[in-house]
């Protein structure tokens, strides 16, 4: 290995949950996987914290279930909401067939830490943090490796195959010309952080549903990282209220945040999050293949996306790790399966979240008008034995996959 050049079985494109995790996987079975990520490290507040029980599954598969959850999070195993101050059970997973029926609240950061920490015990494993890809390199129409810049100077990395992991900007898409097919998202998100006080403040993580306003809990301990749905295009209006009328939207919908929503000092401490959902007609070309968001960019609704993303890699590792194990260019016929084992429960997902934004929007359409309990939440608190259908969506996803790829051992880290 050189300072602007290096050869790879695998190279990945991009630090996420996808990319970290079919490293991961790639690197367990044996195979030599470098992963690029754009920044110094994994913190990014707007990473989602939801570990649902498909990838919990995955820890048990791993032999990693009992370390995972040394890991700082919070466990649920119920999913509650409040709609115009009726509390309902939305999703119960304690009847999930799995090693531990729960949702972990994990920021993201400490996830993928977590998983590089366990791939960085095997020596076929490589992480270059601030790499930013810009260039594929290509013999003829096969893409062979990448250009990208360095805080040591621009590195070629040759590989067998290029792995777009990078998100839903993602520059592998972009530079290898598939098509993005953009289905529309009509919400976007606000997101702020509001300190936590253990004593008034609800016990877990809420949906909560007041008139024409919306609004998710996340719980980080000692704050709560919240969502605040709005209609896309919608902000400079609730701006033109000023930071005081924010405040007064806040409280409306959590009257104990009354306290302390004064730690909203200006806009710079609130951020707007572009909800996007979008999908490939093609996630591969010759040399090349996109997962998790570089493929199907997903709304936050629901929470899936990351899930989503580790499924993608599961199935990448399983589907791909007999063709680099021979060290060859990998058939594009191989690279098509991907797509065709996960296109659907990403085409399905998305469908679910796109009728659910435009409940919102509805809502949202219409101030004045009372608000009465959905006819499923309705049915959810007469039969609650049905709120078994969105724990099995929500938490295991459609067509969930397992671990196939074999461990052929790591190596001790000096410390």
């Amino acid at each position: 290995m050189t300072n602007n050049s290096l050869t790879t079985n695998c190279c990945i494109c991009g630090g996420g949950p996808a990319g970290i995790m079919l490293g991961f996987l790639l690197a367990r079975a044996g195979i030599e996987v470098v992963v690029l990520e754009k920044h110094a490290d994994f913190f990014r507040d707007f990473r989602g914290d939801t570990i649902h029980p498909s990838t919990i599954q995955l820890m048990h598969e791993l032999n990693l279930l009992d370390a995972f959850l040394q890991v700082p999070h919070q466990e649920v195993d119920q999913l509650n909401g409040q709609f115009n101050g009726v509390d309902v059970q939305i999703a119960d997973f304690t009847h999930l067939k799995v090693a531990k029926p729960i949702l972990a609240l994990m920021p993201q950061w400490d996830f993928l830490n977590f998983i590089s920490r366990q791939a960085s015990k095997y020596p076929g494993f490589t992480l270059l943090t601030e790499a930013v890809v810009y260039e594929l390199i290509k013999d003829g129409q096969r893409t062979t490796g990448i250009k990208a810049n360095t805080p040591n100077g621009p590195i070629e990395i040759h590989a067998n195959l290029i792995v777009g992991a990078d998100g839903r900007s993602s520059d592998v898409r972009r530079l290898a010309g598939l098509n993005v097919i953009n289905t529309g998202a009509p919400i976007d998100v606000l997101w702020f952080r509001l300190s936590k006080n253990s004593a008034t403040d609800p016990k877990q993580t809420l949906g909560r549903f007041e008139g024409n306003r919306m609004m998710v809990l996340l719980n980080r301990g000692d704050y709560w990282q919240c969502a605040y749905v709005i209609m896309k295009g919608e902000l400079e209006t609730i701006k033109s209220k000023g930071i005081e009328g924010f405040h007064d939207d806040v409280i409306a919908i959590c009257p104990f945040f009354r306290d302390r929503v004064n730690e909203l000092n200006d806009w710079n401490d609130i951020k707007l999050l572009n909800v996007v959902i979008d999908h490939l007609e093609k996630w591969y070309a010759e040399g090349v293949v996109c997962i998790g968001d570089a493929s199907h960019a997903m709304s936050p609704v629901g929470g899936v996306g990351i899930n989503l993303a580790i499924q993608d890699a599961v199935a990448a590792a399983n589907i791909l790790y007999p063709s680099l194990l021979r060290k060859e260019s990998i058939p594009i016929t191989v690279l098509k399966k991907i797509q065709q084992r996960r296109e659907f429960p990403a085409r399905v997902i998305q469908r679910m979240q796109v009728i659910m934004q435009n409940g919102i929007v509805r809502r949202k359409n219409t101030p004045g008008e009372k608000q009465t309990l959905p006819f499923f939440l309705k049915m959810f608190k007469r039969f609650p034995f049905l709120t078994r259908i969105p724990a099995k969506i929500i938490g295991m996803g459609i067509r969930p996959e397992h671990i196939k790829t074999p461990d052929v051992g790591k190596v001790e880290i000096q410390k």
